[in-house]
């Protein structure tokens, strides 16, 4: 069995049982008191017995644990206060990781893997969106075509737009409304640097889970000092990352020793303005995910910042100091006293506004999974450096990472976006092609009808040179002279008639 995390000494030694730090923890405390010594503590601890760990940097200063520390009397002090005796420092095997490819190697998802849930979550979009996004996603699927980036999506939404009338009757109603806000929302999202997540080689869980020859632990470290420009991000990729472990990892039940274990900081950001089918999956997902083997630690500033029922789901707590400045901070400070089991020795709720930098009021859960009694605790020093790796530091750990071949160069196959892309472009053709056969269609009548209108003057004025002079005057002088003679018939033919009629009668 692995031997007990040694966290700090108070009137005793406080230990974490590794078997028991799937349950989950939280790490709170007010700007400057230690929070980011205490999860560096329990990261580099998680390491060294073959655990190991996902953080996010925040602030930019825990990448330090990927090299040895040393150099601080203070901490030498506390070591020997506490009964460490003589430091040995070392640094953490550590990947770094970047959303921009900057500090770390790229680290992406595709649209598919995100999901239309926590995407809509993402583009700050209404119900009425959310639909027409899950519409999107499911005709996609229904066509097996697949939605990798931020152009595969675009080219989906312009899809169903333009053939609105023909899915209404299967998906729903999609109005071009919705698809221009969603549209809207996506460009918003593409100029906060969001198109870079999205794409492909996509993380694998199992590259986040590697361990040394030696049985280390490596530290997977994502650099969030940029990412936190855009929180909604940052939160959003975090969620779905324990997500994608929910969901992959095969049940486990209790293990010795967790498998992952995955520090959130920033933790409020998760729940700020989140819908309540959001906050449900998260709840969901914290209380399910310790049997696959994960355990996951909130780090925030006031324990208020998350649900109760997330909350109840903490069974290790580090709390160092908060402030009760304002009545909000009172309410913070009384909630968090009554969230620990007493200790006779001290009233919680004063000893929490009077911690010193460096000490926490910790409580872990015991054999039988029960909280013990809270300790007043001085926190061990780090054996990794306090503070941020060099830049050359970081180059060198990029260069001699394991996963560096496979996620610094970017691949971009056959997709939604292509194929949509080329049923456009080939219904264009045929459209082009049909309207240059009618086109042609309608020169060929008119050539035809002009050819036989040109051949029926032909044949008259042929009919007309085929007379002779004298046959032409003749037929003049014929009808003029029939002309002249009908006329003088039609004046004479009355008496003409009556004499002939009366010379008959009158002989009878």
């Amino acid at each position: 069995m692995a031997e007990p995390i040694f966290v700090g000494k108070s009137d005793q030694p406080v230990h974490l049982l590794p078997q028991l730090a799937n349950r989950h923890g939280l790490i709170a405390g007010a700007t400057g008191t230690g929070k980011t010594v205490t999860l560096q503590v329990l990261a580099e601890q998680f390491s060294q017995m073959g655990v190991p760990v996902f953080m996010a940097d925040v602030k930019g200063d825990l990448s330090g644990i990927s090299q040895p520390g040393g150099g601080k009397p203070k901490l030498e002090e506390r070591a020997a206060e506490i009964g460490l005796g003589t430091l040995t420092y070392s640094g953490c095997p550590t990947i770094c990781w970047d959303v921009f490819g900057e500090q770390g190697h790229r680290l992406r998802a595709t649209i598919s893997e995100m999901g239309p849930l926590l995407l809509a979550r993402l583009l700050d979009l209404n119900e009425t969106q959310e639909g027409v996004l899950n519409i999107a996603f499911k005709l996609a699927d229904d066509q097996g075509l697949l939605l990798l980036d931020m152009k595969d999506l675009r080219s989906m939404l312009t899809f169903i737009a333009d053939h609105s009338k023909e899915i209404q009757a299967e998906y729903g109603q999609v109005s071009s409304t919705s698809v221009g806000a969603i549209q809207r929302s996506l460009l918003v999202l593409e100029q906060q640097g969001a198109e870079s997540f999205f794409g492909e080689p996509a993380l694998e869980l199992s590259d986040l889970m590697r361990t040394t020859s030696d049985g280390k632990g490596v530290v997977s470290l994502l650099a969030s000092d940029k990412l936190m420009a855009n929180p909604r991000l940052y939160s959003t990729f975090l969620l779905w990352l324990l997500s994608e472990l929910f969901e992959e990892l095969p049940e486990v039940g209790d293990l010795e020793k967790p498998k992952l274990v995955f520090f959130f900081d920033e933790a409020h950001l998760l729940f700020n303005d989140a819908p309540k089918a959001l906050v449900e999956k998260v709840e969901q997902v914290v209380r399910l995910i310790r049997s696959k083997g994960v355990g996951v630690y909130f780090c925030s500033q006031n324990p208020l910042d998350l649900p109760d029922a997330v909350l109840g789901q903490l069974g290790n707590r580090f709390q160092h100091a908060l402030r009760a400045f304002t009545p909000r901070d009172q309410k913070a400070v009384n909630s968090a006293a009554d969230t620990f089991r007493p200790n006779p020795a001290f009233k919680t709720d004063e000893v929490i506004t009077n911690l010193g930098v460096g000490e926490a009021l910790v409580s872990t859960l015991e054999g039988k999974g029960t909280p013990i009694i809270v300790q007043k605790t001085l926190i061990r020093p780090p054996s990794g450096r306090l503070g941020p790796a060099t830049p050359e530091e970081r180059k060198a750990l990029m260069a001699s990472s394991p996963v560096g071949m496979t996620y610094d160069k970017e691949v971009d196959r056959e997709s939604a976006y292509e194929i949509l892309s080329a049923r456009a472009e080939k219904a264009a053709q045929e459209a082009e092609a049909a309207e240059a056969a009618e086109a042609q269609a309608k020169a060929e009548e008119a050539t035809r009808k002009q050819a036989e209108k040109e051949s029926r003057v032909t044949s008259r004025g042929r009919s007309r040179a085929s007379d002779s002079p004298v046959d032409a005057m003749m037929k003049s002088a014929m009808r003029s002279a029939g002309t002249t003679l009908g006329r003088e018939i039609s004046k004479s033919a009355p008496k003409l008639l009556r004499g002939i009629l009366g010379g008959l009668f009158k002989g009878r």
